[in-house]
C-alpha cells in the first residue's frame, strides 16, 4: 500500500479536561497517513482516481473548529473515521493528534493511533 499524507494541519478547537480548555479554543496539530492503492490515479492522472486530500483535510478541519471531545483520543478516533468514511480506497489510517504547549518543558502531547475497515 501506499501512503497518502497530509502533515501539520495546525487548528483551533476545543479539546481538554480543564476548564478553560472546555471554553477556549486551542491549537490543535493533526497529522494524519493514509494507506491506499495510489496506481489508478498514477495511470490515470485523474483527480476521480486519486484519495483526494484536500477532500480529507476540509473534514478534519471542520470536525475539530466545532468539535469539542474531552481526550485528545476520543478526537483521534474521530479523524480516523472521518477519513475512512471520506474515502473508500483508504484501506488503513495513521492519525496524531497533539496539543502544543499543553505541559510544561514539552512542545506538545498527544496520541498517534491506527485504525483500518476492520478495526
Amino acid at each position: 500500500m501506499d501512503r497518502v499524507v497530509i502533515e501539520g494541519l495546525l487548528l483551533q478547537g476545543i479539546v481538554g479536561i480543564n476548564p478553560g480548555e472546555r471554553t477556549d479554543p486551542q491549537d490543535v496539530r493533526v497529522d494524519v497517513t493514509m494507506w491506499a492503492d495510489t496506481r489508478p490515479a498514477a495511470a490515470s492522472d485523474d483527480i476521480g482516481d486519486a484519495v483526494n486530500y484536500r477532500t480529507v483535510a476540509k473534514a478534519i478541519i471542520a470536525h475539530v473548529e466545532t468539535g469539542s471531545p474531552m481526550l485528545v483520543e476520543r478526537l483521534a478516533e474521530e479523524i480516523a473515521g472521518i477519513c475512512l468514511e471520506t474515502d473508500d480506497r483508504i484501506a488503513e489510517v495513521e492519525v496524531e493528534v497533539r496539543k502544543p504547549g499543553a505541559v510544561r518543558f514539552a512542545d506538545a502531547v498527544g496520541v498517534i493511533i491506527r485504525r483500518g475497515r476492520t478495526q
